[in-house]
């Protein structure tokens, strides 16, 4: 389970970006406060105009459809799977894929992606599906082929990942990389089951950790956070299919977790961006797990 390691400054904020990130607050786009039961949201995407997220490791393998509107649970579905450190959500219009590769220390060996057929759950008997023994067909295994060293390495590896998104028949997934402070694009193909290399495509100097990632009309958003407590968004323009870091991204600060709570999902549609934050606990503050809602005419992307 990550938390966020912080260090706060009584000094002047200073931001570290060669481009400073417009300021864009989002505490004025709380749409609700989120339930006791996904307090540790990490992950959030749309199927089917349905807003789906679950929690990360220490908590059960489930999905909660929540309301657009308020953030309120409508349905909780139980998959039977194994929740690791579940960390991204996306699909491909038939499927979930959930990215159950949380790494902060940088040691683990059995980094996967499980594959959830939407009409599964959402049957009508609400059947608990893919359990231990029948996952056959259900895992996408994969590793980092640059990565040679597995020495744990708490909050300091550059082997983590907590975003996906589907694009034209390939997962691609956005690392959390703690040293560097950037991100690097793989792709992953959800075709093969056998354990298979992620294939790296770019990287790009971030200065954030990021956490979540979405894909909407040609543009790819990505959220995270500094040790400073720092939220911010990122908004990439498709330069050329399936690629985003040839050119300079918007960039907002969105505030800090102390207010606004570790931000660790975000999904976009032709309304607007959706982007939710787990509770967010320090000696000097903190904030409740919250779902935000930005309408699309907000922000200058």
């Amino acid at each position: 389970m990550k938390k966020l390691f912080f260090v706060v400054s009584l000094s002047a904020f200073t931001f570290l970006f060669s481009q400073q990130p417009d300021l864009f607050k989002i505490r004025k786009y709380r749409v609700g406060y989120l339930d006791s039961k996904i307090q540790e949201t990490s992950g959030l995407n749309i199927l089917n105009g349905k807003l789906y997220t679950f929690n990360d490791s220490g908590n059960t393998p489930d999905f909660f459809e929540i309301d657009k509107n308020s953030g309120e649970i409508i349905q909780i579905f139980k998959t039977g799977l194994i929740n690791t450190d579940w960390e991204a959500l996306t699909n491909d219009g038939e499927n979930f894929y959930v990215g159950d590769f949380g790494n902060n220390a940088g040691s683990r060996r059995d980094l996967t992606i499980y594959k959830i057929p939407y009409e599964r759950l959402n049957a009508t008997d609400n059947k608990v599906y893919g359990s231990e023994r029948d996952l056959n067909g259900t895992s996408i295994p994969f590793f980092y082929p640059e990565q040679t060293d597995f020495t744990p390495k708490n909050l300091n590896t550059d082997f983590d990942a907590e975003a996906v998104i589907y694009l034209e028949g390939r997962i691609h997934l956005f690392t959390k990389e703690w040293a560097s402070k950037s991100t690097t694009h793989y792709t992953i193909d959800p075709a093969i089951s056998e354990k298979q290399k992620a294939e790296k495509i770019e990287s790009f100097k971030t200065n954030f950790v990021v956490t979540d990632a979405s894909y909407f009309n040609k543009k790819l958003y990505l959220v995270g956070y500094t040790k400073k407590t720092e939220a911010f968004l990122n908004i990439f323009r498709e330069t050329e299919p399936g690629i985003f870091f040839k050119e300079e991204p918007k960039r907002y600060y969105l505030g800090s977790a102390l207010s606004i709570g570790q931000i660790e999902g975000v999904a976009v549609d032709e309304y607007g961006i959706y982007i939710s934050g787990e509770k967010f606990h320090s000696p000097l503050g903190g904030a409740k797990q919250s779902l935000y809602f930005i309408p699309k005419d907000k922000l200058k992307d």
